[in-house]
């Protein structure tokens, strides 16, 4: 890695509330299955596709691809929306990825399964005040991550998900521009350390991968000395440090499928265990400790509003469609110029 000095964050990180985690009805085996049954003729007579990500329950990540969908992470999800010719979205995942469906697919309904379903990056970047931030640098370009509101991505330059922020970032370095990033401190920082990039870090963490305790991951490590150790790089630097494979949601399974380790410590949320065990179901896949000794809790990451995400309220949306997600048209047009950026650079960089 590029050793860069560290450009200073802004300050006073905005508090977030994080809600419980929902407590669902347990179902039986002949209800979850009816329930399935239903959802999937609902989806049918009104052409409707689910987009699942790979955080949410493992039922909704089957139910969607069993009926069409896709189960990805954040970029594949929004490039599925356009390709698609469902005139319903039902994204289950948090709130900036229906916004994100909507941006790109005006035309289309989206609905979600809850729309209080957001995120700790989101609510910790207000738009105004990032947009004042945003006013105080203005010779930088304003590249935020995907999980930020549509105000805040009509405010972008750039947006990018983790699968791509390194090369987006390498490239505008090479370029000679200064970036100003948002929201998440932990991934601005690994990638300001991998490119040499001169960036200005705005104060955000998701409240899943800081969680992460390293003494304990060096615990564990002791314990399976020959597992491979995957991290998200929204985790902080002490886990990053850890790593054999630092990565996005998609690029840490492709490392389940594809290394030669029989074991795996795995630092992001528990939810993506299902594709792992999916793609690769002769792996041992251990998840990374988030608590210190004394804990009630060894290891619990999963986002509390991916688990908002429930069959239950997916067939209710779909009864009622009142989860719908609405976006002012001219703040979807200033968000959908960022975005198709992206996306026209990945296709780029694919050759496609």
């Amino acid at each position: 890695m590029t050793t860069t000095p560290i450009t200073p964050i802004l300050p006073a990180p905005r508090l977030v509330t994080v809600p419980p985690h929902p407590q669902w009805p347990a179902l039986s085996t002949d209800e979850k299955t009816a329930l399935k049954q239903r959802i999937t003729a609902l989806l049918t007579e009104q052409r409707a596709v689910l987009v699942a990500h790979y955080y949410t329950d493992d039922d909704l990540q089957e139910l969607a691809e069993n009926t069409g969908g896709i189960v990805a992470d954040s970029l594949e999800m929004a490039r599925f929306g356009t390709q698609t010719d469902a005139a319903t979205l039902v994204v289950c995942g948090v709130r900036f990825m229906g916004e994100t469906a909507k941006i790109l697919n005006p035309e289309k309904r989206v609905l979600m399964p809850d729309l209080a379903a957001t995120c700790s990056l989101d609510e910790g970047c207000p738009a105004a005040e990032f947009s004042a931030f945003c006013d105080q640098h203005p010779e930088r370009q304003v590249v935020v991550y995907a999980n930020t509101s549509a105000a805040v991505k009509a405010r972008a330059d750039w947006v990018v998900t983790s699968s791509i922020a390194l090369p987006i970032i390498k490239h505008l370095a090479a370029k000679g521009d200064k970036v100003l990033w948002a929201p998440d401190r932990h991934l601005g920082r690994y990638i300001q350390q991998v490119t040499g990039a001169d960036m200005l870090l705005w104060n955000g963490a998701c409240v899943v991968h800081e969680e992460f305790k390293s003494v304990a991951l060096e615990r564990l490590r002791r314990l399976h000395p020959d597992a491979a150790v995957l991290v998200h790089p929204e985790s902080p630097a002490e886990i990053v440090a850890q790593a054999t494979v630092v990565g996005s949601t998609t690029q840490l399974i492709k490392a389940v499928v594809e290394l030669p380790q029989r074991e795996f410590i795995v630092a992001t949320d528990a939810g993506i265990f299902w594709k792992m065990r999916q793609l690769a179901p002769n792996k041992t896949l251990l998840p990374a400790p988030t608590a210190g000794e004394g804990a009630t809790c060894e290891s619990c990451a999963h986002c509390p509003w991916m688990a908002m995400n429930a069959l239950q309220n997916l067939e209710r949306v779909l009864l009622n469609g009142n989860q719908e997600i609405l976006i002012d048209e001219t703040i979807r047009r200033r968000a959908v110029v960022p975005i198709q950026r992206m996306l026209e650079f990945a296709r780029a960089q694919s050759g496609a």
